[in-house]
């Protein structure tokens, strides 16, 4: 059967090209997909508008993949992780975070992750593989089906396991399946991807999809943020904020900067005064995330004081900034904390 191809790693247009390939019409690309993603159809037999002859064509050259979570855990705050188990055995997990009038779900780009960031329990277990493009569509998917209203799916972060700009090409096909017509039909607004800093990977990022951008930066001097997160050695700094500052915004549109605020790290006055000055070129917001503690890390979570005095600091140097205050501490599904 490996001679199959799964739908769900074909963008429209690639779908489209390989069906004029084999000479059937292109307007039955956007058929098939809507099937596929609007009334969820687990088979090509159940395409009724589609020939008994294409439907018995398709089923022998094409798969409809689909993730069934193997476990979901709730939290006591109304979030859910879901434990999915891939066709090798390995797992990836994602987030359904609720959130006034919506919900936010974040999904897992890769099983593990190579980068390595001191406060990341998700980096400790090292890295594994990419997904492919239908195992990131699939986590959504799965997740409206388990939704008595799949419509309260709002909003789509890649902020799971993995670094998303480390497996471009199925990221960006992901994306372009989430947010299609005849796909999953997000709002590119409510799209977010977060990087670590693959200074290369923002610049193609910016011309390839559209789509709202997250980094990762946790420190604002090259010395501290070496420390945390080993990537800057390669993308100090510097390089870094000159990709966000040539990174195309619609307007009104800002980058948003997390913060990860580690007691005695990067938590003091000088801290934030010095990334109120690094952003200050840049249409920026700032999330603030308390350090959630895990097993094994040496880190401490700042006290309720420092986090909110580092906040007035930027506040007062006109930055809108949130402290977010991760969910699923309970079931170790916050910030930082995913791993199997």
């Amino acid at each position: 059967m490996s001679h199959q191809h799964d739908i769900k790693n074909f963008t429209e247009k690639a779908f489209t090209d390989w069906l004029q390939a084999h000479d059937i019409a292109p307007y039955r690309a956007g058929q098939i997909l809507r099937w596929t993603y609007h009334r969820n159809a687990s088979h090509f037999s159940l395409m009724t508008d589609v020939s008994k002859e294409l439907r018995q064509w398709l089923s022998g050259r094409l798969t409809i993949s689909r993730l069934d979570p193997e476990l979901i855990q709730a939290s006591r705050d109304g979030s859910k992780k879901y434990l999915f188990r891939l066709k090798d055995g390995h797992h990836v997990q994602s987030v359904l975070i609720p959130e006034r009038g919506h919900r936010t779900l974040c999904i897992s780009s890769q099983v593990g992750c190579a980068l390595g960031c001191k406060f990341c329990l998700t980096g400790s277990g090292g890295f594994v593989r990419n997904l492919k493009p239908a195992e990131i569509v699939n986590q959504v998917c799965a997740v409206q089906n388990d939704l008595a209203h799949p419509d309260s799916l709002t909003n789509i972060v890649f902020m799971g396991m993995g670094e998303p700009l480390a497996n471009y090409e199925s990221v960006v096909k992901a994306i372009g399946i989430i947010t299609a017509n005849n796909g999953l039909q997000f709002s590119s607004r409510r799209v977010t991807l977060s990087t670590a800093g693959l200074v290369p990977k923002i610049g193609d990022l910016g011309q390839d999809v559209t789509v709202n951008l997250a980094v990762s930066l946790n420190a604002a001097d090259n010395k501290t943020r070496d420390y945390l997160m080993p990537i800057n050695r390669t993308y100090p700094l510097e390089a870094l904020l000159g990709a966000c500052s040539r990174f195309p915004l619609p307007s009104r549109r800002m980058i948003t900067f997390e913060y990860v605020l580690i007691s005695g790290v990067n938590d003091r006055d000088e801290d934030a005064c010095r990334l109120a000055r690094l952003l200050k070129p840049l249409r920026a917001k700032i999330n603030l995330i308390p350090f959630n503690p895990f097993e094994g890390s040496r880190f401490k979570r700042p006290d309720e004081t420092t986090i909110l005095a580092f906040q007035k600091i930027l506040t007062d140097n006109h930055y809108t900034t949130l402290i977010r205050r991760s969910k699923g501490g309970d079931i170790g599904a916050a910030c930082g904390q995913l791993r199997v």
